[in-house]
């Protein structure tokens, strides 16, 4: 390694492991500082970068303009989280590139959880194992109809775990991928809605792809998955979806952090606490990532 940082700033809680710490502290002259919380503030968050150089950050904290601005010596930025672009990153990447401060972000981190939670949330919801059953019948995912919306990382590994239980499998995406159209056909997003029986979300965060006439579409006798960061669709749209007949929505802890009080509590509505894409292999993996950005960025 041909350098090292002066001062490395873990500005909030990065989930970083102990180990990965350590190795942090070989890329700093001084001492790293390493906050367990989240800043209350952006006057709050500037203290705590104060004269670093380099800054660690979760997707928890904004990092604005003004921050930026009032971090004279900052010259890197590691996202400990997803950076698929600008408008749904909390750090104003495109801003910080413009002053030669370089921003790195990790992907494909907690995939797997997030494809095992969808997968063991259809069965329990088809087979009657919890609270709620779809239909009068527990039924398999036999020729059963899905749709997954985003065909990223996640989306594919999504379609990769149902295959074998022998769904009928639709896409949409920004752009088509017919590379990757093994088993999986693309359809445009109204084409979808009215084709499939269940969607599940896998966009970044600020993509809201369902208001009121999509949700027309989509019908009734649905059920509608989201593990994305954020809503994807208008809330007050989705109310009076979910409360027609034979309707089911199932969240985990990301997915439903925006979701009023009022519409979580309301019938049907299916929401984990945990966030699915969060466990051991998650955390090892995000060190590890995050670690390699900035020994990437110090050669």
């Amino acid at each position: 390694m041909s350098q090292r940082f002066q001062k490395i700033v873990c500005v909030d809680y990065t989930k970083l492991e102990p180990w990965a710490l350590e190795e942090l502290q070989k890329m700093s002259v001084n001492e790293i500082v390493v906050y367990d919380d989240q800043p209350q503030s952006e006057e709050e968050t500037m203290e705590r970068i104060g004269d670093a150089d380099a800054v660690l950050v979760s997707w928890k904290t904004q990092i604005s303009e003004k921050i930026i601005k009032q971090s004279p010596n900052l010259r890197y930025i590691g996202m400990a989280c997803s950076l698929y672009d600008d408008a749904s990153a909390n750090v104003a990447v495109n801003f910080a590139r413009s002053r030669g401060i370089t921003v790195t972000g990790i992907r494909d981190y907690g995939d797997p959880g997030v494809a095992e939670f969808i997968v063991s949330e259809i069965i329990r919801l088809f087979h009657g194992l919890g609270k709620h059953q779809w239909q009068e019948m527990p039924v398999e995912l036999t020729d059963k109809k899905i749709g997954i919306i985003g065909f990223g990382v996640t989306g594919q590994l999504l379609a990769k775990c149902l295959k074998p239980f022998g769904p009928k499998l639709f896409y949409y995406s920004r752009t088509r991928k017919k590379d990757l159209e093994n088993g999986i056909s693309y359809l445009p997003l109204q084409g979808l809605l009215q084709t499939v029986d269940v969607i599940s979300f896998h966009l970044p965060r600020n993509t809201v792809l369902l208001s009121s006439p999509e949700f027309d579409i989509f019908g009734t006798g649905k059920i509608l998955i989201n593990t994305s960061l954020g809503l994807p669709f208008e809330e007050s749209a989705f109310k009076d979806w979910i409360k027609r007949e034979r309707n089911f929505a199932i969240f985990d802890g990301d997915g439903k952090k925006e979701l009023s009080p009022e519409t979580e509590n309301l019938p049907r509505v299916i929401t984990a606490d945990k966030s699915a894409g969060w466990a051991a292999e998650t955390q090892r993996r995000l060190s590890e990532i995050v670690l390699q950005n900035v020994k990437d960025f110090l050669k």
